[in-house]
């Protein structure tokens, strides 16, 4: 009698488990990574991708006629720094120049908004925004009518022999401010001014007027009331209000175009030169990636030394 054969014939299964669905705790605990996705894939398509392909660049070796291929040439990054480091230099101390001046003449007007200027808060803050509206473009080309060397400002200054002070000081030169260190630096100043009074702003308003009153009632002076209360609790804005205007402004290049001259490249015009004209990617790319680094670092020392805990 022949037995049962086996291995042939479908297999038998039984019913699948049902599904359960996820608990109302496990879903809590995924409702904020289901908000994060949009913002993570947005930086991993527009930020983390780019940024790879850049880096890649940057150590290719070749020509445009030949075509580029990674070689790992580390040493681009040697070179373009040994030679392009007076442009970095000029660039953060550019920056540096704007972003002083920047907090000089934001923190008395936002000082002024946001305890001072009652029922014109609004008409104030509108005119502190009201740039925006305009093509940074045409902002900059204005200030090179304002700054022309026959124009009302440059002979009222050289009438006051102001420009002979700024002239012995190397900013200007002779006459003129076109194509000077001060004309680029005021050009940083006017287009990035708004980002320093915003937070400044921001910072000021939430600073509770009764400790004012409690200072001034402990017989504390005006100056010392600005100097142990005002300004230690506005520190948040200081910071948010420095950052927003030296990295834009260390990586600019409209204003040193416009309003400079050769002697006033930043590395911003560097960088788009080799990128559009010089055709030379690799060191573009390296130039970008040095840039980053070194605003990197003082951002993040920066951050370190001014003790500002919300901001870390």
């Amino acid at each position: 009698m022949l037995g049962p054969v086996r291995g042939r014939g479908p297999a038998v299964r039984g019913p699948r488990p049902p599904v359960r669905p996820l608990g109302p705790a496990t879903r809590k605990r995924l409702v904020p990574y289901w908000l994060l996705l949009p913002g993570m894939l947005w930086l991993l398509v527009f930020f983390a991708a780019p940024l790879v392909y850049q880096a890649s660049t940057s150590l290719q070796t070749g020509s445009l006629e030949e075509g580029f291929r990674v070689t790992w040439h580390f040493s681009t990054y040697a070179d373009a720094l040994a030679r392009y480091s007076p442009q970095f230099l000029r660039s953060v101390g550019y920056a540096a120049a704007a972003t002083a001046l920047c907090l000089v003449l934001g923190y008395p007007l936002a000082y002024l908004i946001a305890f001072k200027a009652g029922r014109w808060r609004n008409v104030l803050m509108v005119l502190v925004i009201a740039p925006f509206f305009t093509s940074f473009l045409i902002r900059t080309l204005a200030w090179k009518t304002i700054l022309a060397d026959r124009g009302p400002v440059v002979s009222a200054l050289g009438s006051l022999h102001v420009l002979d002070v700024t002239s012995g000081l190397g900013i200007t030169e002779g006459d003129r401010v076109l194509a000077t260190p001060l004309a680029v630096v005021c050009g940083l100043t006017y287009n990035f001014l708004p980002f320093m009074i915003l937070p400044l702003y921001s910072s000021l308003e939430r600073v509770d007027g009764r400790l004012h009153e409690a200072a001034a009632d402990l017989y504390a002076r005006p100056a010392t009331i600005f100097r142990k209360v005002t300004l230690p609790l506005s520190m948040p804005g200081v910071v948010a209000g420095t950052l927003l205007t030296f990295i834009p402004a260390a990586g600019d290049y409209v204003n040193a175009e416009l309003l400079g001259s050769t002697d006033q490249k930043m590395i911003g015009n560097v960088i788009q030169s080799q990128f559009l004209r010089v055709l030379d990617y690799p060191t573009a790319a390296a130039l970008s990636f040095l840039l980053m680094a070194a605003i990197l670092a003082m951002v993040t020392l920066y951050l370190r030394t001014s003790g500002t805990e919300e901001l870390l």
